[in-house]
């Protein structure tokens, strides 16, 4: 009987982590952030199982196409789109191929002027990211190339797509502060009917199942997005007959608002309340004390999309229609 070769995939469940991380750091992506530990668990995953990487080289394509187009749909001073470019930038020119940047006007729909520019030019395929992480419409595809989606998806799962693990990031971050002794955590989420809304508050209830733990919907506060939300939902936990002991928040802004409350009722972070934040932006460690927060990983959701377009490019079928990557917990001194 013949044993099959051990594939990434099972490297990744050995390890506990992404099949996308696995392949970001055994192919040793620049810019990759992930730490010692979880590079560690990987290589050890790969050694234990003797899985051998398969080393990608210039991509072989018998058409004149050098050439990736990453399409946004719009560009704001948030850095998300701008690091998910450079990762697929510097992914494509690993590989010997470039990549031009376009900004589509319609958000649901792709810009016929685009569709026409990019025509008369021979295209190796387009990454089409959005800002939100959100569903789009069958419309905001290319016909004349292969396209992968960057934070968004299609419904039918037609086209292959690669996404931040926001549930597992939810799970992870309350986790975190279950782990260092909390029980009472409140959960400061960003708007309702976002799908990274929706998924970190389905990992959040995850977290606290798993540990018998009951949920309270009057520790759950619907934000949005912004300082002050935090602030508020903060100072709406502390006027509760039972406060929390830890406060979640969904990204770091609402955490800066969370601190300032906390602050102005005279409590200590993390002696008194203990907070953790998501996206990992760079104002993170230089609150007081330091947040600890998630990397949300749009760097390395990049590298992800431009590999599944060099690969279908080169003939490979994506053994995956979609890809999450693993929001990485950077610890810090907030719990």
């Amino acid at each position: 009987m013949k044993l099959l070769k051990p594939t990434m995939m099972d490297v990744a469940a050995k390890a506990g982590v992404s099949q996308a991380t696995v392949s970001l750091i055994l192919n040793g992506s620049p810019g990759a952030r992930f730490s010692e530990d979880t590079r560690l668990k990987v290589r050890e995953a790969a050694q234990a199982l003797g899985y051998r990487l398969t080393q990608r080289g210039p991509v072989q394509m018998t058409s004149a196409a050098n050439l990736i187009v990453f399409v946004v749909d719009e560009l704001t001073s948030d850095p998300w789109m701008a690091l998910a470019f450079e990762g697929a930038r510097e992914r494509a020119l690993e590989r010997g191929v470039s990549m031009s940047l376009a900004v589509c006007r319609n958000a649901n729909v792709i810009d016929d002027d685009l569709v026409r520019q990019y025509s008369q030019i021979p295209v190796v395929g387009f990454i089409y990211g959005t800002m939100l992480t959100r569903e789009i419409s069958s419309q905001a595809v290319f016909p004349q190339a292969p396209t992968v989606l960057l934070n968004c998806y299609d419904a039918k799962r037609r086209l292959p797509s690669v996404m931040p693990g926001d549930l597992e990031g939810g799970r992870t971050a309350t986790q975190q502060l279950i782990d260092s002794g909390r029980k009472r955590i409140g959960f400061i989420n960003g708007q309702e009917g976002i799908d990274a809304s929706s998924d970190r508050l389905r990992g959040y209830r995850q977290a606290l199942a798993s540990n018998d733990i009951s949920f309270d919907p009057a520790l759950v506060y619907n934000g949005t997005w912004e300082p002050p939300s935090g602030y508020d939902g903060t100072r709406a936990f502390l006027a509760l007959d039972t406060p929390p002991d830890a406060i979640f928040c969904a990204n770091d802004m609402m955490a800066a608002g969370c601190y300032d409350a906390l602050k102005e009722a005279g409590l200590r972070i993390p002696q008194d309340m203990a907070v953790i934040g998501f996206d990992n932006r760079e104002i993170a460690q230089f609150m007081r004390p330091p947040l600890t927060s998630l990397i949300l990983p749009h760097y390395e959701m990049g590298v992800a999309a431009a590999d599944q377009i060099l690969d279908i490019a080169a003939g490979l079928t994506p053994r995956h229609n979609q890809i999450k990557v693993e929001c990485e917990l950077i610890e810090r001194e907030s719990i």
